[in-house]
């Protein structure tokens, strides 16, 4: 695509948010065009077909809240599969490396902290989540662990307030053929160009100039949906200066959250849609779940500083420890048995640096700060801005749906 020299509305970032925004801006007589650094739509959505036909969501997988959930009617209008098999995170099957009795205790300690945390939001000031873990309990280690899978990091860097803030319904399903590749057949209408890195948005005269790696854009309007990596460290830069909004990214980094997926022999060897912990006893280690939706293969999910260490250490290393966890839980024979077919690495994304955000302790305001529009010309979406589904894929839908309407100056829910 060429670029034209002016357009109304132009829309940074071509993930679930901005792509969300341009279908709103639909049915307006707008000019709109999708600016994204890619050489593809969908963000931190990103779904790969891989050897004997296994689907890998390499960003987001699970259409968390379900029931709530505003990409699951798009599915179905879409004429895509919803699977609706639950996850098993709360089970170890097999009973294997995590007796049931202890699973049994481990599940009583998280239920009481996450209610020590509900109780904790409604103090006067935000905290650390970690305050709230129960002074040398024997899972601790385990439920910092769930939180590097649930907020990209461990306790000491989450706030209390936003934990709280988050609404789950506990309903998660899946698209059988990838979330990833929901939201790219939900985009493939938008007008975008791709490849098209945004480098200065400009708003100090009467349209705002965006400089891009393919020339200069002018418009009436933009809609920033970029991570909130990229805003805090001003790889994207405003002028005149935008320093809340780059403080208030700042207080919003995003999490690190990376797959591997194990092509697996003999699969019938092992349940469809089961689930381990690679073991309990240390802050980090794998969640597997075990032939997805009947797939030939075990996916692994790492969170944290225990994923960054493992991606600075190169292509692989996921693949590596998810293998020595699985081994030592199923035997030496699955050695044998399991080949490293896809891995994520967002942390070295340069179009991301991280999977998905979380509020420093003390920051669970800058979602509202990052959302607030300026001199109604510069519009901001994105799951960061998210006040209840941040660091989900229908949360950055909705939140580019708003910014849309906010375009318009028209109310959407």
């Amino acid at each position: 695509m060429t670029l034209p020299s002016e357009i109304d509305v132009a829309i940074i970032g071509a993930g679930a948010a901005g792509l969300a925004a341009a279908r709103t801006l639909e049915s307006t007589k707008l000019s709109v065009l999708v600016l994204e650094a890619r050489d593809r739509i969908g963000g931190r959505g990103h779904t790969l077909l891989l050897p004997n036909d296994v689907v890998f969501d390499v960003g987001c997988e699970w259409l968390h809240s379900a029931d709530r959930n505003s990409f699951v009617p798009i599915a179905r209008e879409l004429g895509l599969e919803i699977n609706e098999t639950r996850p098993r995170w709360r089970e170890q099957s097999l009973n294997i490396g995590f007796p049931p009795e202890q699973r049994d205790a481990f599940l009583i300690a998280m239920d009481a902290f996450d209610t020590r945390v509900t109780d904790a939001a409604e103090l006067a000031d935000d905290t650390p989540a970690r305050q709230w873990l129960e002074p040398d309990n024997r899972w601790n280690a385990a439920i910092e662990t769930i939180s590097t899978y649930i907020n990209g990091v461990e306790l000491d860097r989450v706030s209390t307030w936003d934990m709280d803030a988050y609404e789950d319904t506990g309903v998660n399903w899946r698209v059988r053929r990838g979330y990833g590749a929901l939201i790219a057949a939900y985009g493939a209408p938008c007008p975008v160009a791709l490849n098209t890195k945004v480098t200065l948005i400009d708003h100090s005269g009467a349209r705002i100039r965006i400089e891009t790696s393919r020339g200069t854009v002018s418009a009436r309007q933009v809609i920033v949906t970029a991570p909130t990596n990229l805003i805090a460290n001003q790889s994207i830069r405003f002028h005149p200066a935008l320093p809340d909004k780059v403080a208030a990214a700042a207080g919003l980094p995003l999490g690190l959250a990376d797959k591997v997926m194990l092509a697996l022999d003999e699969p019938e060897s092992l349940p469809s849609d089961g689930h381990f912990y690679g073991t309990t006893d240390r802050i980090g280690t794998g969640s597997y779940h075990l032939r997805p939706m009947g797939q030939p293969c075990i996916s692994g999910f790492f969170g944290g500083a225990f994923a960054r260490q493992l991606e600075d250490a190169g292509e692989g290393a996921l693949a590596a420890q998810a293998i020595d966890e699985l081994v030592a839980l199923l035997g030496s024979e699955y050695r044998r048995k399991l080949k490293p077919i896809g891995e994520s690495r967002w942390a070295h994304d340069p179009f991301a640096l991280g999977s998905y955000s979380h509020a420093l302790p003390g920051h669970a305001d800058d979602r509202a700060i990052l959302a607030a529009p300026v001199d109604d010309r510069l519009f901001f979406a994105g799951e960061a801005t998210s006040p209840n589904f941040f660091s989900t894929a229908h949360g950055a839908q909705e939140t580019g749906v708003r910014a849309a309407g906010e375009v318009v100056g028209v109310r959407i829910t």
